[in-house]
């Protein structure tokens, strides 16, 4: 049980062999050889990846690699039919109840799987697929329905933070789950699950700002020429005079400091330079003095900042075609959604953290095993991991553990994720899967899917 992890997501959507490749998948084959029995999966089908709804395509095909970065399938095969259809479902139970895009307290909500609901948001059309014949049964019902021996649940707090992080951390889209709610979806879910005296695997969440989501595109990729950056100068001009003079009307207040004008002030130079973006963590400087109402909460990124993925594509372009005093992200800050501040950074670091401890604290109450996966993409990112003889790193594209999405793994990043939960059944419940080679192999796993894959 979890979300788009346990669904097996990969390069943006699900499809048949990221399903196959899914870290759930991949450890039920180990179990299978110490007498583990069918592990079902609500396959997709094709390996086009998306859905539909009634033949209406709701969700896109998968990516791959373009020559020097992600694209859509389709700029490189050209149109297809996404197959796989809401309406027409796999029949169960399954074994993996993994729902792309659930937050923790989705899998507890009654209704969540119901197909009617989607008219109205209140449903998950990949949770759907899991419903059968109980459409209003929740997800966690479906799973402690099948009187289970074991289980694992992981990443449970994921989305409750990742949406509001792909976002741009924009209080408009949406925000972090309250800790209260993730705490009584956790136990309501881990108190179904255990009921009947389940062995089980929790996992905690990485922070999702050390995906390549965040990271992969730079808080300064403008270059500019001489005459152009004194161009930009010259527009932001009068800005940067609103912010000197309202530092000397404040002065002394305590309300507007030195500090902040300076990180405020706008400068390009010849070469490459960072970013205007729009701050809201900035002093409202109309609301202590009305003569400074106009003054807007800009600002240059600093390499404390974090610019989404979907930014790569937006920097740089012109709002008005033709009309090269608005290129984007210079001559025009960038809204909020297209970037995580240190400030919002801090937010979700914070709440991950707060959701961690809870997942780890409860795994200890419920006598089950936890997976520090925190830990694990920490590593990926500053050093890389070593599995078996490859070097894991979170770099787009080249690292090997993250797919083409900058969120979901690759299939050899899977399992090292499965064999990651293997070791800790080991640690907690004694078994031997490390110690009789029982394990996933980096070989067996590719870390790209070829376009032609149907």
């Amino acid at each position: 049980v979890g979300p788009s992890f346990s669904a097996g997501v990969s390069d943006g959507t699900v499809f048949l062999a990221s399903q196959n490749n899914s870290w759930p998948n991949i450890m039920s084959m180990e179990f299978a050889k110490v007498g583990g029995g069918e592990f079902k999966q609500p396959t997709m089908d094709d390996n086009y990846g998306g859905l539909a709804l009634g033949g209406t395509r709701i969700v896109g095909p998968r990516l791959v690699f373009g020559g020097s970065g992600p694209v859509p399938l389709e700029s490189v095969v050209g149109p297809v039919t996404v197959q796989t259809d809401v309406l027409n479902p796999p029949t169960g139970p399954f074994n993996n109840l993994g729902v792309p895009g659930a937050r923790s307290f989705h899998f507890v909500t009654n209704g969540y799987g119901n197909v009617a609901n989607l008219s109205t948001n209140t449903a998950n059309p990949y949770a759907t697929r899991l419903t059968g014949a109980t459409p209003n049964a929740s997800i966690i019902e479906l799973a402690a329905s099948q009187n289970p021996s074991f289980f694992t649940l992981s990443l449970f707090g994921g989305n409750d933070v990742l949406g509001y992080a792909t976002g741009g951390a924009d209080q408009a889209a949406d925000a972090i789950t309250p800790l209260l709610t993730f705490e009584a979806a956790l136990n309501g879910a881990l108190t179904a699950l255990t009921a009947n005296g389940a062995k089980g695997v929790v996992s905690g969440t990485p922070y999702v700002t050390d995906l390549p989501y965040f990271t992969t595109v730079p808080y300064n990729p403008v270059p500019l020429d001489a005459a152009t950056a004194a161009a930009v100068n010259g527009g932001y001009a009068a800005y940067n005079g609103g912010i000197q003079a309202a530092l000397a009307a404040l002065a002394g207040t305590g309300l507007f400091t030195a500090e902040e004008a300076a990180a405020r002030t706008i400068s390009f130079n010849e070469g490459q330079n960072a970013v205007v973006i729009e701050d809201e963590s900035l002093t409202d400087l109309g609301a202590i003095n009305p003569a400074f109402a106009a003054l807007p909460k800009y600002r240059q990124a600093t390499e404390n900042d974090l610019m989404v993925l979907t930014s790569a594509s937006f920097i740089g372009t012109e709002a008005i075609p033709g009309n090269p005093a608005t290129v984007n992200g210079v001559a025009i800050p960038l809204a909020d959604k297209w970037v995580v501040t240190e400030t919002e950074i801090e937010e979700i670091i914070s709440a991950t953290d707060a959701m961690n401890a809870s997942v780890e604290a409860a795994a200890e109450s419920y006598g089950i095993a936890y997976v520090d996966l925190q830990s694990i993409l920490a590593e990926a990112s500053s050093t890389g991991i070593m599995f078996d003889d490859y070097l894991l790193n979170s770099s787009l594209v080249t690292g090997g553990l993250v797919s083409l999405d900058g969120v979901h793994l690759t299939a050899r990043g899977y399992a090292y994720m499965a064999n990651s939960f293997l070791e800790a059944i080991d640690e907690h419940y004694g078994s031997n899967f490390v110690a009789s080679g029982s394990l996933a192999k980096a070989g067996d796993y590719p870390v790209a899917y070829s376009p032609l894959l149907q």
